[in-house]
């Protein structure tokens, strides 16, 4: 008897212990742990996000995408105290754009050629990586840079769009696939470099390829089956055929011509937000295409919806409210840029509003259940509008449109725009915008004839159709105080949207190509820039009070978020989009990293890539002046738009062609015409250029760095290389 209670009493501690060990939580970092933790996020979570300070579990961290944390270890006080963690080095080079998001220390973001990465934060190490192959060719047609913008997170499964126009939903613990649709007609030249967002169950995306020949809608797929629920077309179709939905047959009223053969534009590359008390989810379109809007719609109108904020109903898609920052636009004056929703007491009363900073210049504050204008006022330098009527339409000046064919108009801002992707966000507290702004501008030209997806004008031997100016020799029209199209720069502006007036302003002098922005309860707005500084700025004043070299430029934009208790701040570092393409601010541009930083962090920096120095090519052109004016038209035909023209500076994500070797130079047939490079993304222009435009290039190419080595300054060489584009295009060449 007393072995059997004996035997009892064993067995019953067994089960105990069995038990015990089966309700145990299972380990941070593990596939269980990873699974119970990204299962938990689901509508609720996200629509409560403020409820979990510690995590950052969407896009802008709520659905407000105010990018405002709650956490306040790190603060005005202690912020000194900042250092390093630990840094993780990705392997890949060219830009990083993307917002990571973050649950229970457990980071998810996106690379260069739409690759995913899941990362412990608390070891600093990977836990898995996912690459969707994306065909090299696309760099050619990713008008901006193969990079992307982030990843959605529900229900334990990842969602990321791809550059060459997929969905993907992957499981978010061990990074397998659970479905990949084909969001767009490979027939156009379509990309996705957006971040998806969750609305009520289904992955909101749009795309990009405005340049080209797409034409723009946001769709709705189911986030578990990836069935598509509902698609919004934001520019009308063929109107001799049956139009998606009935404002779309509203909306071509707006039009003239044959806009729809263009494709029209309009896409949704970024900005999309929800407001679930509203049930609206609101989107930011793009541009026209072509840009000139004398050849999408000659006969004038708004084009709806082109640089339009538009409202829809999140269960179905139905429309329902818009506002047109820029009617008619023709300047590449997207209303893309990042969106915040926030409750304000203006003129006595609660507002529920919606807030942009566009390309366009001016920062708009806007009735979110209506679409009603609240206000209206430049956030930077522009010349195009004298100011906004009533009801918040731009007055133009008369120049604004650029219809004279013989001159190069100066227009502020550039195609860059005032604002670009890079985030702003809205500080709770102090109930200032944080916005990182643009002063710059672009000159714009007319020509004749529309010679859409025609080789013609500058950038269109890859497909694009854009204005800037691409002859030199046309008279410049420009102000004397608007910004130089040569030398942009940047500037980090505390923007009150209420009063709509700056309130503190810090200038980056260097250029406009800075990183996103994030602000929080401890009274400090985040910033990296292009010199490789990563900032905490004082959020009442602007006071610089910590900074830290990450020795490359910055331009995502950092997250903050704690695991157990502590608060960490963190930013994923790749250089590139299309300004880092073309021209560097940090003497070496280093691999995609993230560096992770805590109070009292004293890791030790990762160690600089020195990369080797190279300087301007001595080659001699082979050619005489009308054949270097000729490589200089061809030149900006075909090679600018990922090359740039920022010659002599060196390069930046992509080479300075005026630094190639000698080896590059005997080599350009074997590159440009046979596809030496394609595995890098370099186009093989085989049938779009002959052996004697490859050498009219490494002409013009030789003698702008002849100058520069000489010690010509770049506006001379600019005024030279004008005059041999004119011998260029008016004396015939003798082959």
């Amino acid at each position: 008897m007393k072995k059997l209670i004996q035997l009892a009493s064993y067995s019953l501690l067994l089960l105990l212990l069995v038990i015990q060990c089966q309700q145990e939580p299972p380990k941070p970092g593990t596939a269980e742990f990873i699974k119970a933790a990204t299962n938990a996020v689901d509508d609720a979570a996200i629509t409560n996000a403020d409820a979990r300070p510690g995590d950052w579990l969407s896009h802008g961290r709520n659905y407000q995408e105010d990018r405002y944390s709650p956490l306040d270890q790190i603060n005005k006080e202690t912020v000194k105290k900042l250092g390093l963690a630990w840094s993780l080095d990705l392997g890949v080079m060219r830009g990083i754009e993307a917002s990571p998001i973050v649950v229970d220390g457990v980071m998810y973001l996106t690379g260069p050629w739409s690759v995913v990465w899941a990362i412990d934060l608390r070891k600093g190490e990977q836990i898995w990586k996912y690459d969707p192959e994306v065909p090299a060719e696309y760099a050619e047609i990713a008008c901006c840079d193969v990079v992307n913008r982030g990843v959605a997170l529900y229900k334990g499964a990842v969602f990321f769009g791809t550059i060459d126009g997929r969905l993907i939903s992957l499981d978010a613990a061990t990074g397998t696939v659970n479905w990949e649709k084909l969001t767009v007609d490979r027939a156009r030249k379509y990309t996705i470099t957006g971040a998806p967002r969750i609305v009520k169950g289904n992955v909101l995306i749009g795309n990009g390829g405005a340049e080209f020949d797409a034409r723009g809608y946001v769709s709705a797929y189911d986030a578990k089956t990836g069935k598509e629920n509902w698609r919004f077309y934001t520019v009308p179709g063929d109107p001799s055929k049956p139009f998606e939905n009935p404002i779309l047959e509203e909306a071509a009223k707006t039009w003239t011509g044959e806009w729809w053969t263009m494709g029209g534009g309009g896409t949704v590359w970024d900005a999309i937000v929800y407001d679930p008390e509203l049930n609206l989810v609101y989107i930011g379109v793009g541009n026209g295409t072509p840009w000139d809007q004398l050849h999408r719609s000659p006969g004038g109108g708004d084009n709806w919806f082109l640089s339009s904020i538009v409202a829809l109903n999140a269960d179905d898609g139905k429309y329902a409210w818009h506002f047109q920052t820029t009617p008619g636009d023709t300047w590449d004056y997207t209303s893309t840029q990042p969106m915040v929703l926030a409750d304000l007491e203006i003129e006595g009363k609660m507002r529920k509003v919606i807030m942009q900073a566009p390309k366009n210049g001016f920062f708009y504050v806007l009735d979110r259940t209506d679409g009603s204008f609240i206000s209206a006022e430049p956030y930077t330098k522009q010349n195009w509008a004298k100011g906004m009527d009533e009801k918040g339409r731009p007055i133009e000046e008369e120049y604004a449109r650029y219809k004279d064919v013989g001159k190069n108009t100066v227009i502020a801002p550039g195609a860059y725009g005032g604002h670009n992707w890079q985030p702003m966000a809205f500080n709770k507290e102090t109930k200032l915008m944080y916005i990182p702004t643009h002063k710059v501008s672009l000159a714009f030209s007319h020509d004749e004839e529309n010679s859409f997806n025609k080789v013609g004008r500058g950038a269109s031997g890859s497909g694009w159709n854009v204005s800037y100016g691409d002859k030199l020799y046309k008279p410049m029209v420009m102000k004397a105080d608007d910004p130089n199209p040569y030398a942009p720069s940047g500037r980090t502006v505390a923007w009150d949207p209420i009063a709509q007036k700056e309130v503190w302003g810090v200038d980056h002098p260097l250029t406009h190509w800075n990183g996103g922005i994030i602000t929080t309860k401890g009274g400090l707005v985040f910033q990296g820039d292009a010199t490789g500084m990563l900032k905490a700025y004082d959020a009442s004043n602007g006071t610089v009070l910590w900074e830290h070299d990450l020795q490359t430029g910055i331009i995502a934009p950092p997250v903050t978020y704690a695991i157990d208790g502590k608060q960490y701040l963190s930013i994923a570092v790749g250089w590139g989009g299309i300004t880092g393409l073309t021209r560097k601010f940090t003497e070496n541009v280093n691999p995609g990293r993230i560096y992770t930083f805590e109070i009292d962090g004293n890791a030790e920096m990762p160690a600089e890539i020195m990369a080797a120095k190279t300087e301007l090519t001595a080659l001699a052109p082979t050619g005489g002046p009308a054949d270097i004016g000729r490589g200089l038209t061809l030149y900006v035909k075909f090679c600018v738009q990922c090359h740039g023209d920022a010659f002599g500076t060196g390069g930046g994500a992509i080479p300075d062609l005026t630094h190639s070797s000698e080896g590059v130079f005997k080599n350009h047939k074997e590159i440009i015409l046979n596809g030496a490079l394609a595995s890098k993304g370099m186009p093989n222009f085989e049938g779009r250029l002959t052996e004697r435009d490859v050498e009219d290039i490494g002409s013009f190419v030789k003698y702008t760095a002849s100058s520069l080595r000489k010690g010509d300054d770049f506006m001379t060489v600019l005024t030279n290389l004008a005059g041999m584009q004119y011998l260029g295009d008016t004396q015939p060449r003798k082959d």
